[in-house]
C-alpha cells in the first residue's frame, strides 16, 4: 500500500481509466453534497493566492488489462467525489463551448474526462457501477438528457451554478486542477480491495481532526511528560468543549486573519507546531479554550453585562466571530481594554448583526470580515478600540437608516427555526427598550401573530377583497407580530376579543393596541413604521453619516429601468417587468426555489390563471399576478428572495 498527497490533476490527466467495482454503492450524492463542493470552489476562487483545499482521499488499485488497454485501475473509495468531479468538468466544458470557448472546451474533454484515442469503454476515463453508467456516459458524451437521477441531477445542478454570466470557465478549471487537494492510497495487487473497502467504511467512530491534533501534540512532548500534560492541558479542553474542540481550534488559527477550512485545521495547525514549541503552543491554546467556553456558554462569564450580551450574540448566531472576540477576551483578561469597552465591543456586533440580518445581506462574507477585524482595529489607531470597531464595521456591507427601516416593515421576520429565535429576541428588545420599573420575566412569553396565520370566514370578511394578498405579504411582518404568554387563548380569535386580552396584558409592547379599533393592513403598516422608529433608536446607526433622521419616498411612482439577478442583467420598464423577469430567472436557474416560493406565495403565482386578477404568464408556463402596487411587487420579490435563500446582493433594481 502506498500513500501520497497529490492535486487532482494528477490523479485524472494522462490515458487511464477508473472503475468503480461491483460491490460499491451507486452514485449517491446529493444537492447538500453538491452544494459544498461548489461553495469550496467558489471560495477558493475569490481568494488572490488560493493555497490547496483537502477534499479528502481515493483509494485505488491496478486491475489486470490487455496490453492494448488503457492502464485500468479499480476505484475502491473516493468514487462519490471523483465521480461528482468529472461530472462537474463536463458541464464545466460544456460551458466553455457555449460562451464559444472552443479550445478550452476541447481542452477539458481531452485531457481531463476522456482518454480521446480510445474507442468502445477505453474512451471514458471513469466507469461507474452499471446502474450509473448509461446516464454518465451522456453527460460525458454530450448527449440530450433524458433520464432522471442523481448522475442527471448533479449535471443539472452545476449547469445552473455555471450559467450567470461572470462565472470564468477557465479559473474554475484552473482551481478544480490545480488546487483541489487529495490523498491517493494505492493498494498492492496482493490487498484484498473487498476487506480494504469494508474497513474503510466500518461502523466503528472515525478520528475526528482534533483526535489527529492531539496525536501529533504528543508525538513532539516528551513521553515521560504525556500523562501529566495531558490531564492538566488538554483534558480540560476536551471535557470543556466536547465535539466543538475541533471548533474552537478552527477558530483560534482564525484568529488573526487566517482563513481556515473545517476540513484543513488538522493540516493548518500541524505546519504551525513544526515551526514552534509544542508544549508552549499547547499552553496557549488552553487558555484560550477557557475564553471560547465562555462564547458558547455565557453562563460561564461573571460579568453579568458581558453575560447578557453574549446570550444575545449567541441568539443571533454569529459564531463567526469568535476568533475576533477569542482576541478581544485575551485583552480583557490582561486588561488592554476594560470590560465597558468589551461589553460596548460585543453590543456593536450586535447592532452589526441584527441590520443585516434584517435586510438580508449575505452572510457568507462574515467569515472574512471577523478574522481580519482585530488587526485592522488595531492599525487603525482610533481613539479606543471600541471605536476602531465601528470605524472598520461600517465599511463592511453594514445597513444604513434608511435600508434598514425599510426592510424591518418589508422581511417576514418570523419563520422557522433561527428566524423565530431572531425575531423573538427582537421582541424582547422592544419590550425592554420602554425600561419599565417591574420588568416582566421574558422567557415563558411567546410570538403572537395579531392577524392570525390560518384565517377562518371571519377574518377573511373583516380584512377586505384583498385578504389573501394581505395575509401573504404581511403575517409576517413585525408589525402584525408581539409577545404574549396567552398564545393559545388568542389563537384565531376576531381582532376586538384580541384587543380586550392584549390591554389586560403587563408588557409595555401591547399598549399600542389600547387606541387601535381595526386590525387591517393600513394598521399593520402603521406599527411597522411606529417599530421601525424604536429599532433606530435600540441599534442606531454608528457610522460616519446615517444617524441623522432621513426623509424615505419609497418606491411608488418610480420607474424600474434595470434588474441585476443572481449575477445576469435584465433590461426592465416597469415594476410588472420585474416581478416577471425575477421568477422567470428563480424558474431556469434555481426550479427547486421556485417551487418553495409557488407553496408560500399561492396568491402570487402558481398553475391556474383563474386564481388572479391580471395575469403574465413566466417561461414555464406558470402565471402571476401583476394586477400589484409598485410596494407590494417590491415587497414580493423580497419575501420570495428571503424564503429560498437568496441575499440582496442577488437581486438588486435599477431605478430612473
Amino acid at each position: 500500500m502506498k500513500a501520497s498527497e497529490t492535486k487532482l490533476q494528477a490523479i485524472i490527466e494522462g490515458n487511464k481509466q477508473y472503475i468503480v467495482p461491483l460491490f460499491q454503492r451507486t452514485y449517491s450524492w446529493e444537492k447538500k453534497d453538491w452544494e459544498m463542493l461548489w461553495k469550496d470552489i467558489m471560495e477558493l476562487l475569490e481568494e488572490d493566492n488560493p493555497r490547496s483545499h483537502f477534499i479528502g482521499s481515493i483509494v485505488t488499485m491496478p486491475a489486470a488489462s490487455v496490453p492494448e488497454g488503457v492502464p485500468k485501475y479499480l476505484l475502491i473509495d473516493g468514487q462519490q467525489r471523483l465521480t461528482t468531479i468529472f461530472i462537474l468538468l463536463a458541464a464545466l466544458r460544456d460551458k466553455a463551448t457555449q460562451c464559444k470557448q472552443t479550445l478550452l472546451g476541447e481542452e477539458i474533454n481531452n485531457t481531463l474526462l476522456v482518454n480521446p484515442y480510445k474507442s468502445g469503454l477505453d474512451h471514458y476515463k471513469l466507469q461507474p457501477t452499471q446502474v450509473d453508467r448509461a446516464s454518465f456516459h451522456n453527460i460525458i458524451d454530450d448527449n440530450s438528457i433524458s433520464s432522471v437521477d442523481k448522475i442527471t441531477g448533479a449535471y443539472q445542478f452545476f449547469e445552473r451554478k455555471l450559467k450567470p454570466e461572470h462565472i470564468d470557465a477557465e479559473k474554475i478549471k484552473d482551481i478544480i486542477t490545480g488546487k483541489l487537494s487529495i490523498v491517493s492510497i494505492v493498494l498492492d495487487p496482493d490487498d484484498n480491495p473487498y476487506l480494504v473497502f469494508e474497513s474503510l467504511n466500518a461502523k466503528g467512530r472515525p478520528l475526528t481532526q482534533s483526535d489527529l491534533i492531539r496525536n501529533y501534540f504528543f508525538m513532539r512532548i516528551h513521553v515521560s511528560e504525556q500523562e501529566k500534560i495531558y490531564h492538566q492541558y488538554w483534558k480540560p479542553m476536551e471535557e470543556a468543549l466536547g465535539e466543538t474542540l475541533t471548533e474552537f481550534i478552527r477558530h483560534y488559527l482564525m484568529r488573526n486573519g487566517a482563513n481556515v477550512k473545517q476540513s484543513d485545521v488538522y493540516f493548518s495547525l500541524k505546519e504551525i507546531i513544526n515551526r514552534e514549541d509544542a508544549l508552549t503552543y499547547l499552553k496557549v491554546l488552553s487558555r484560550y479554550a477557557g475564553y471560547y467556553e465562555k462564547l458558547l456558554n455565557p453562563m460561564k462569564e461573571e460579568k453579568l453585562n458581558l453575560r447578557k450580551a453574549l446570550q444575545r450574540i449567541n441568539c443571533i448566531e454569529v459564531n463567526t466571530a469568535y476568533p475576533f472576540l477569542l482576541n478581544c477576551y485575551e485583552d480583557y483578561f490582561n486588561q488592554v481594554i476594560s470590560a465597558d469597552e468589551f461589553y460596548e465591543v460585543l453590543k456593536t456586533i450586535e447592532n452589526f448583526a441584527i441590520r443585516r440580518f434584517v435586510c438580508n445581506v449575505p452572510t457568507n462574507t462574515l467569515n472574512k470580515i471577523f478574522p481580519a477585524l482585530y488587526n485592522q482595529v488595531l492599525a487603525k489607531k482610533a481613539e479606543s478600540f471600541a471605536s476602531g470597531v465601528k470605524d472598520i464595521l461600517q465599511t463592511k456591507g453594514y445597513p444604513k437608516d434608511v435600508e434598514f427601516t425599510a426592510r424591518l416593515q418589508d422581511v417576514k421576520l418570523y419563520g422557522s427555526g433561527d428566524r423565530a429565535v431572531k425575531a423573538k429576541l427582537i421582541l424582547e428588545t422592544f419590550e425592554e427598550s420602554y425600561q419599565h420599573k417591574e420588568q416582566v420575566p421574558l422567557d415563558d412569553c411567546s410570538i403572537e401573530h395579531i392577524m392570525p396565520q390560518t384565517l377562518t370566514e371571519g377574518w377573511q370578511s373583516y380584512l377586505g377583497e384583498d385578504w389573501e394578498l394581505t395575509h401573504e405579504l404581511l403575517l409576517h411582518t413585525i408589525g402584525n407580530l408581539t409577545l404574549t404568554k396567552y398564545n393559545s387563548e388568542l389563537s384565531n380569535l376576531d381582532y376586538n376579543s384580541k384587543k380586550q386580552l392584549l390591554q389586560e396584558s403587563h408588557l409595555e409592547i401591547n399598549k399600542f393596541f389600547q387606541d387601535v379599533d381595526t386590525w387591517k393592513k393600513e394598521d399593520i403598516k402603521k406599527r411597522s413604521e411606529h417599530l421601525a422608529e424604536l429599532a433606530l433608536q435600540i441599534w442606531p446607526y454608528f457610522g460616519e453619516a446615517g444617524s441623522e433622521p432621513t426623509n424615505q419616498t419609497g418606491i411608488t411612482g418610480t420607474t424600474p429601468t434595470g434588474l441585476w439577478i443572481l449575477g445576469q442583467y435584465f433590461t426592465v420598464s416597469s415594476w410588472r417587468d420585474v416581478l416577471e423577469q425575477t421568477l422567470n430567472t428563480i424558474a431556469e436557474l434555481e426550479p427547486e426555489k421556485m417551487d418553495l416560493i409557488m407553496q408560500q406565495f399561492p396568491r402570487f403565482v402558481g398553475p391556474d390563471k383563474n386564481k388572479f386578477r391580471a395575469i403574465r404568464t413566466l417561461k414555464n408556463g406558470t402565471f402571476i399576478e401583476v394586477n400589484l402596487s409598485a410596494k407590494s411587487i417590491e415587497r414580493f420579490c423580497f419575501q420570495a428572495l428571503q424564503a429560498v435563500e437568496l441575499s440582496n446582493d442577488d437581486w438588486k433594481v435599477e431605478i430612473a
